[in-house]
Parts: C-alpha cells; structure tokens; sequence
C-alpha cells in the first residue's frame, strides 16, 4: 500500500472562512482494537470503518494474512464493512493462522505492539512483524520485556523492529508495573493475559486510554479497570460482535483547533466518539478560551460514546496554557495540533513531561519547534516539550501581532509525520502563517485520508 503522492508539496493558504460540517474517518485507537479483537474472537460479525487510513489498513491486511476475513464490502461515503471470522472459542481468544506469517505493520505503532500481544499466545504458530523505515526506529522491548516475563517468546531486533513471536500457552499471569503510561503497551499485556492461567494486573503511572478495557468487556471478557490498574482473570475467550466505529477525536481535534484560532469558524464535527479518556483536547481549548459545545447522541453500533462536536471562533481569542504531569499522556497526539493554538495565543505556553513526543513518527518535539520558527514564531525546544510565545495580542487573530511574518511561502518539513503535515496545513489556514508548503502532503492518509478535500469542503463552506 502506497501513500498519494507522499513527495508532491502542497501549498496552503489562508482561508477566510471556515464554515461547515464533517464526517470524520473512524476513531483509529478504537478500529484497531475492533478488527484485531473480532479476529481473535468466537464467531461471525461485522466491523464498518469510515474512510479507514493507512495505519488501520495495516491492522486490516494482517488479519486478513492471518484469515480473518469472509468478506469486504465497500460502501457509499468510503465505508468499508469486514466480515469477520474469528479464531477463538468460547473460552480461548485467539487469533486464526495459517503457520509462519510475515506481516507488515507499515507505519503502525499501535499494530506492531497489540499484535505482538496477540501473537503470544497464539500456540505452535510463529509470525514476524515488520515495518517501514519510521516504524523500525521505535521501541519495541516495552512491550517484550514485560511479555517474556509472562513466559511468551519475543525476539526483537536490536530492541526495534523486526520483531519474532512464537506463540506458547499457557502464559503466566502476573502483577505488572510499567515504566510508561502507554495504551499500547497495557493492550499488548491484556491480549496476552488472557491466555494466562490466573488473574493479572497491569498498572500504569498515568492515565491511559481505556479502549481495550471497553471493548473487551462489551466482548465478555471479565476485565475491569480502577483508576490506573486493569485487571484481567484468564484463560478466557470472547464472543465476536458488530461494531460501527464512530470517528476519529484525534482528527476532529484538527478541526477544534482551527476553528478556536480562526476568526470566522462555525464547524460541526458529525459522529464523533466521545470516550472520556480521549476528551483531554476539548477541556484545554476550553480552558485556553475555545467555544466548543458537545452533543452527546445515541452513538455508534458499540461499547463507546459518541456525538456531535460543535465549535466556533474563540469569542476574544485564546489564552496560554502550560500543560505537563501525568495528563501528557491523554493529549499525546494531539499536542503538535495544540502547539498551533499555543502560537495564536495571547502569552507564554508550556509543554513538558512530553519526551514520549521524541519517539513517535518522527521527533515531534523538534520539528514542531523547527517549523514554528520557520513559520515566524518564537519557540523554544526542551528536552520534554517547548515553550512558545503566542503572537496576538487578546482579541483573536484580529489583534497585533509580536513577530515578523514571513513574506515568501515557508516549506514544512514534516519527516512524513502527518500530525506534523496537519498542524502545519492548517496554521496556514487560519492566518497564523504564511502560505506554507507541505513537502509529503500525502502522508495524512496515514490517519486522516480525505483531508485535503474537507479542508477544501470547510474553506468553501459545504458539508462533507
């Protein structure tokens, strides 16, 4: 699978409004988890996905290698359907296999690290995960440390990808404490866990995402989460169920931010999940002055909330924020995004305890600081984070500005980072820089496929 035109810059420019409504693509945190967990699951079911992208579509074509698929069906708007046949029973969780397997996790953290869990028990069977160039430079021992210690047969290379499993039951149940709050790393251990013989715990030194907790449970699993500890009683299994993912939080926090920043916005952001260990984005551009309003619906066919996210222009602008501690963890995403609101604001804002930032796609601390000042604004780069001197005064875009713009169109490097690709498209687009040019505009398939046509959509003021 390629990305569209992964070299061909783009050129963004200030748009004088941005009115309209949008359909997001599904939540990627929660489409992973439904795809890997209804393969691994008893039985038959549906899993429908809104314009997946690049990241998901890795998840898809390893359990498709793995046998997991009866069928695709492609439907109006960029829906995709997968029928889905699991490979577990009743009382064991597995995922189906056809022997050794090569799969290629592409750019997907989230895939190399819940199949590496899923794998594990998946006995007699070996598989090598695989990925590009930006995926193979990750950590990938936070998760093997803690499943070997479980009794699974994890071979990392060189503590990175490639990375061998051979799948062995039972696996032990354990207590586990981990170093990082990542929502990748306690996934990997729970998938594990539930081909152990016991109860196993798993706490985490910060909040994480709770979607593997939610959908196992809505699954039968006996998994329960308090505070910062999950707990999960194995062996077990799980009955497969059709899901509707509702859409992406991290992709409508492009649009929330842009919306707050501009100052003639009204957006409406259309079936979006509202999982409340995700909502992180929306209480800081509260915080910082935003006028955002949440529409809770019925919600998607699933075990998550969704509705309606509503925002428009920041009434007097936006106020500086310093964000650090252990919430980092719930606003990891989206911080190049908020980086942007940073800039239009009126004052000083801080990141900090952000260093996870530094081993994403790409080093996020850096580039989000190198382009800022490429763009005209003063930024400065900490080992965990940045501070960044908004440039308006309060009043919104509308007020005096502290630097110097650019006169000539600023190329963005974006490493192929689409969080990168993103912040920077749209602080074009809301006249916080000059027009700028996206030097790998093809790498937002990764998260957010049909980007480029909404930001066209909202600049013309027609729904999507």
């Amino acid at each position: 699978m390629r990305l569209v035109e992964p070299f061909v810059a783009r050129r963004v420019g200030a748009a004088k409004r941005l009115h309209g409504e949008l359909r997001l693509p599904s939540d990627k945190s929660i489409a992973h988890r439904a795809l890997l967990f209804t393969a691994m699951a008893s039985g038959r079911a549906d899993v429908v996905l809104r314009s997946p992208g690049m990241d998901v579509r890795a998840t898809a074509a390893a359990v498709g290698q793995l046998g997991a698929f009866t069928e695709t069906r492609h439907e109006p708007g960029g829906t995709v359907r997968f029928g889905m046949a699991g490979g577990g029973s009743a009382t064991e969780a597995s995922l189906p296999g056809r022997g050794a397997e090569m799969l290629d996790c592409l750019n997907s953290g989230t895939t190399a690290r819940l199949l590496m869990g899923a794998l594990s028990a998946r006995d007699g069977r070996e598989a090598t995960l695989t990925g590009d160039g930006s995926l193979s430079r990750r950590p990938m021992e936070r998760v093997a440390v803690p499943l070997r210690e479980m009794g699974a047969d994890v071979e990392s290379t060189g503590g990175r990808l490639p990375v061998h499993v051979r799948g062995r039951r039972p696996l032990r149940a354990m207590a586990h404490r981990l170093p990082v709050a990542s929502a990748q790393v306690l996934g990997a251990i729970t998938l594990a866990a539930m081909a152990a013989e016991g109860r196993t715990t798993i706490e985490t030194p910060g909040p994480t995402r709770d979607h593997t907790e939610r959908m196992l449970a809505w699954l039968g699993v006996p998994i329960t989460r308090d505070g910062n500890v999950t707990t999960v009683d194995g062996p077990t299994g799980m009955a497969a169920r059709s899901i509707s993912v509702p859409g992406d939080l991290s992709s409508a926090a492009a649009w929330l931010v842009a919306g707050s920043v501009h100052p003639d916005a009204a957006l409406r952001l259309v079936d979006v999940s509202l999982n409340p260990s995700r909502m992180a984005i929306v209480d800081v551009l509260r915080d910082m002055g935003a006028d955002i309003e949440v529409e809770e619906g019925a919600g998607s066919e699933g075990p998550e909330p969704a509705g309606d996210l509503l925002v428009r222009s920041a009434p007097a602008g936006l106020r500086a924020v310093s964000l650090s501690g252990a919430g980092i963890a719930a606003l990891i995403d989206e911080l190049p995004l908020l980086a942007i609101a940073m800039a239009a604001a009126d004052g000083v804002s801080e990141v900090r305890d952000a260093a996870e930032l530094r081993v994403k796609e790409s080093d996020r601390i850096g580039r989000v600081v190198r382009n800022l000042r490429a763009i005209g604004i003063e930024a400065d780069e900490l080992p965990d984070g940045w501070r960044i001197q908004g440039t308006r005064a309060a009043g919104g875009l509308g007020g005096a500005p502290r630097r110097v713009r650019p006169t000539e169109p600023v190329e963005i490097q974006t490493g192929g980072d689409h969080r990168i690709a993103i912040a920077f498209a749209l602080a074009s687009a809301v006249g916080l820089a000059p027009e700028v040019e996206i030097d790998e505009p093809g790498c937002v398939d990764v998260s957010y496929p049909g980007f480029w046509a909404h930001l066209a959509t909202l600049t013309s003021g027609e729904a999507a």
